[in-house]
């Protein structure tokens, strides 16, 4: 098998999977949480890098030759390095390919990221051209949303608000629960008091699509939400679609296996609220 990996350092990026796999279920995939590390948002750039590199390197050596950073931080902190450094040398060097026992050596290797597919569409989905983010203390302090958007829209004002008890909310289990709800409701209040002219939000955290329900509840209705996942899948069916040599590799038995850093019950107990279904999961070391 040659599956297309998604990591992330947490759970959140199960909601990209469950994107990804909704728009494109004839394909395998292996997801790998790096949950005994997590959250990533609070660690500098060298240590999200040194996290994400070990968690990608891990994905290629178990098969996987394509593999999206499901996760805002690593997309953020890390990408660009991997992208620009590592690849490179790993395509030129296949002594080390040897050395980290990576499967199919000679097969390109790529890795994507999830920042860049809702940057490419957020400049059609706002009027006033006044944008808001929501996002980890992180991926807010990382200004890649700011960067990326600025590239290709740069007529857009961009203003963002840290959600930092968000996530924790979501593994906690309490999305639904009304406790929430101040949460929720004190920073979109703080994102709008900001800027008045905001008409579509970016969710810049990947657990942040089980809150959408109280997201929408607090927030006016001529504002769009975006939401990541949507936008994460079709832009890889469009990459496949112009990368032949890459698609034609991934094999197509519409299978899901899971990987964790943490203990696999605690990952099952919590990914059931991300994915409404049991995985089978196992332990893994980085």
């Amino acid at each position: 098998m040659t599956p297309i990996g998604v990591f992330d350092s947490g759970y959140g990026g199960l909601t990209v999977l469950d994107s990804i796999r909704s728009r494109l279920p004839e394909y395998d995939y292996l997801y790998l949480g790096d949950n005994a590390r997590a959250p990533y948002g609070g660690r500098s750039f060298e240590v999200v890098y040194q996290f994400t590199r070990q968690a990608v390197l891990k994905l290629f050596s178990m098969g996987c030759h394509l593999v999206i950073l499901g996760c805002n931080t690593a997309s953020a902190k890390a990408l660009r390095t991997i992208q620009q450094h590592d690849l490179p040398l790993l395509e030129s060097n296949s002594t080390e390919n040897c050395k980290l026992s990576i499967v199919n050596c000679k097969l390109p290797r790529r890795v994507l990221g999830i920042i860049r597919p809702t940057a490419e569409i957020i400049g059609y989905k706002t009027q006033t051209r006044h944008v808001g983010l929501l996002a980890t203390e992180g991926t807010v302090r990382s200004e890649s949303y700011k960067l990326e958007i600025q590239k290709l829209f740069p007529d857009i004002h961009l203003t963002s608000v840290a959600c930092p008890l968000w996530a924790p909310i979501v593994e906690a289990g309490e999305a639904t629960s009304p406790g929430a709800d101040y949460f929720v409701k004190k920073r979109i209040d703080q994102l709008l008091s900001a800027d008045p002219n905001i008409d579509a939000v970016i969710l810049g955290c990947t657990h942040y699509p089980l809150l959408l329900p109280k997201i929408k509840t607090h927030t006016p209705d001529h504002i769009e939400i975006i939401s990541q996942g949507r936008y994460v899948a079709e832009s890889l069916e469009n990459y496949l679609q112009r990368h032949p040599e890459i698609e034609s590799q991934c094999s197509k038995n519409g299978q899901t296996r899971y990987f964790t850093t943490e203990n696999p019950d605690k990952f099952q107990e919590n990914a059931r609220i991300f994915l409404n279904e049991t995985v089978a999961v196992q332990h893994v070391s980085l």
